[in-house]
C-alpha cells in the first residue's frame, strides 16, 4: 500500500503536490475537474468527495489536489491524505493497460504538432510537474497551439500570463518563432 511521503507547496496557493513513495501511474498524466460528472477515476472520485476540492492531476509519484479559495488547507490536508493512500491500490490495479497517448492519433499525422510535443516534453512539461501541474495541448491551427493546463497550473494566476508566454518563448526559439500558444 502506497504513502503519502510528503506535501509540497505549489506557486498556486491553492493546490498542493502530495508525493508519494510509488509510482500512482506510468505513462501519461490523469487530469479531473470537479464539474465533470460521472468520473470513474478511484482516486479521483474518493478525492472529490471531499468537501472544497475542484480539481485532482495526478502522474508519476505525485497528486497534486486543487480547493476552493475559500477554505483553508489545515482542514483538508489530513483527509486528502487518508483518502489518497485508503485508493492507491485501486488506481494501480485499474492502470494495467494504459490508454495511449492522448494526442498520439494527431501527433502521428502532423509532424510539427510531433515537434511541438517533443519540445514540451523535453523542457516544459517537467518544469510544470515540478509544480505540481501539467498541460494537454487541445490542437494546432495553423501556427497557433491550443492547450489547457491541468493540475496546480489549472487556476494559478501566473500560468495564463508569465508561464503561457515562456512556453510561447520556448516554442518560438525551438520549433518556429511564428508559433502562438493560446489557452483553451
Amino acid at each position: 500500500m502506497g504513502k503519502v511521503i510528503s506535501i509540497e507547496p505549489t506557486p498556486n496557493p491553492h493546490a498542493k503536490k502530495f508525493m508519494l513513495d510509488s509510482p500512482v501511474c506510468t505513462g501519461s498524466a490523469r487530469s479531473f475537474e470537479k464539474i465533470n460528472d460521472g468520473i470513474v477515476d478511484p482516486l479521483a472520485h474518493a478525492l472529490f468527495e471531499i468537501d472544497h476540492i475542484t480539481s485532482i492531476f495526478y502522474v508519476q509519484e505525485f497528486v497534486t489536489v486543487s480547493k476552493a479559495p475559500d477554505v483553508s488547507w489545515d482542514a483538508l490536508e489530513q483527509q486528502i491524505i487518508s483518502t489518497i493512500e485508503a485508493n492507491l491500490d485501486a488506481v494501480i490495479g485499474s492502470r494495467e493497460k494504459e490508454p495511449e497517448h492522448a494526442n498520439a492519433s494527431t501527433t502521428a499525422s502532423n509532424p510539427l504538432l510531433e515537434k511541438i510535443n517533443a519540445v514540451l516534453d523535453e523542457k516544459v512539461r517537467p518544469a510544470l510537474a515540478g509544480d505540481g501541474g501539467g498541460l494537454n495541448v487541445l490542437g494546432l491551427d495553423g501556427l497557433t497551439l491550443k492547450i489547457h493546463y491541468q493540475g496546480a497550473c489549472g487556476s494559478c494566476p501566473s500560468a495564463t500570463t508569465g508561464t503561457m508566454m515562456a512556453i510561447e518563448n520556448v516554442l518560438k526559439k525551438d520549433v518556429d518563432e511564428r508559433i502562438q500558444v493560446t489557452l483553451a
